[in-house]
């Protein structure tokens, strides 16, 4: 199993626009979050970060979600309108062992 987790870092003053938009994105079907993911944001730590946990048996089965997500023009234009919001995003893709 792992847990691939995409974190952004919004832009300060811009966390009500962005989590306008991930509703937004939501409501169109354009974030499919598989079965157990999660969409957090911080409480301690560095502020205003968007965090999407998503659980996969395989990183095969994480791959084809991405790339059926991110070749969506719908996505791409949403996108595009939202990347003005993040000042930075990281990835990280854990192994769970128990």
């Amino acid at each position: 199993m792992y847990v691939v987790r995409e974190i952004f870092y919004l832009q300060f003053g811009r966390f009500k626009e962005a989590k306008a938009m991930f509703e937004q994105a939501n409501s169109l079907g354009l974030m499919k979050m598989p079965e157990g993911g999660r969409i957090l944001t911080d409480f301690t730590g560095e502020s205003y970060r968007f965090i999407f946990e998503s659980p996969y048996k395989t990183l095969a089965d994480f791959e084809a979600d991405l790339n059926r997500e991110m070749s969506a023009e719908a996505w791409k234009e949403w996108y595009e309108k939202f990347k003005p919001l993040v000042r930075h995003s990281e990835r990280e893709i854990l192994k769970q062992i128990s």
